[in-house]
């Protein structure tokens, strides 16, 4: 079957193109009665008229098209940002194109052979900071997620409070008895994991001790990182900061094997609040980070940038969620 063009509307509808393209182009308040405009959209929909969206875009110079690049389409958090992003886009006639580093994290590869003429801007995470460059599309109207505030090569940013999830963790911790700390932090070399563990260390201080310990953001790989911090020389710490919740489950995992109890033995915290986190036992005590309005934010900056209007906004508030992964310090 042939798709149906507007000719087809205008003729089932008994009406000429040229009303038809009025009344879809939503330019006929003043010259088509509201009655014909009914018409002409019930007859569209009822013979399956599509638009040809590329002729109309090349007229307007515009693709309405915003692309969303993220680590990894397998991360629950960046799923939920791309459908904040999908929502807003949609009440604005936008579509969102996501596209994930290949190597989960870094540069993405280019996706389009000219992002120029497939793209109106791009909303990336710090996490694959270096997309802009890679997709070719230098000129773009570039929003940032969780990235450095003061960097200039971004029109726009949508920043976490992700120093002050870190102080709610190490308040409720320090409130426990906990002293010794270990900071289960991420091996990835990004703007939001820095932060996290500059606030971190700001807010342990003596006679608190906090160690730090850097692990691949794997299950796998936050179980064997922990599992020889736990095993080697000096005093076991009580609580594991950990900067991610599938860093968390590693860790949980780790004492498991140790023989050791959490939170009995250890306090595990994590961060993001995925579902990982109550599917775990116990489940985790972690900072909850709205994902679905770091998107739909970030997608409201682009769409101010493109308009030619100032964005800026506080940071998202984030919220510490107590769960029973964390309990009093032990006391041997």
């Amino acid at each position: 079957m042939t798709r149906p063009t507007s000719r087809d509307v205008a003729t089932a509808a008994g009406v000429s193109q040229a009303t038809v393209s009025l009344v879809l182009g939503d330019k006929w308040r003043g010259r088509v009665s509201e009655r014909t405009a009914a018409l002409v959209r019930e007859t569209a929909a009822h013979i399956g008229y599509r638009p040809n969206l590329a002729a109309r875009n090349l007229r307007l110079g515009s693709t309405r098209t915003a692309l969303l690049v993220v680590p990894a389409l397998t991360n629950e958090f960046f799923a939920r940002v791309y459908t904040g992003a999908a929502q807003v886009a949609a009440e604005h006639g936008f579509g969102v194109v996501l596209y994930p580093s290949p190597d989960g994290t870094g540069p993405a590869r280019d996706p389009f052979a000219s992002a120029r003429a497939a793209l109106d801007g791009v909303i990336a995470s710090s996490m694959a900071a270096d997309a802009l460059d890679a997709i070719g599309g230098k000129g773009l109207p570039l929003v940032m997620l969780d990235s450095d505030p003061a960097s200039h090569t971004a029109a726009a940013h949508v920043n976490l409070a992700m120093a002050d999830g870190m102080r709610q963790t190490a308040e409720h911790l320090l409130a426990l008895g906990h002293r010794r700390f270990l900071h289960l932090a991420s091996a990835v070399d990004s703007w939001t994991f820095h932060i996290r563990d500059r606030a971190l260390a700001a807010l342990i201080h003596a006679p608190a001790e906090l160690r730090t310990v850097r692990a691949p953001l794997t299950v796998t790989g936050a179980r064997t990182a922990l599992e020889a911090a736990l095993t080697g020389p000096g005093p076991r710490p009580t609580a594991v900061v950990c900067d991610d919740d599938i860093l968390a489950a590693g860790a949980c995992k780790a004492a498991r094997r140790l023989g050791l109890r959490v939170p009995d033995d250890l306090s595990v915290t994590g961060f993001d609040d995925l579902a990982l986190a109550t599917a775990v036992e116990p489940e985790l005590t972690t900072v909850r980070l709205p994902a679905e309005r770091v998107g739909r934010q970030g997608m409201a900056a682009l769409l101010a940038v493109l308009e030619g209007t100032d964005w800026s906004a506080p940071d998202i508030p984030v919220e510490l969620v107590v769960r029973d992964s964390s309990g009093p310090a032990p006391t041997a």
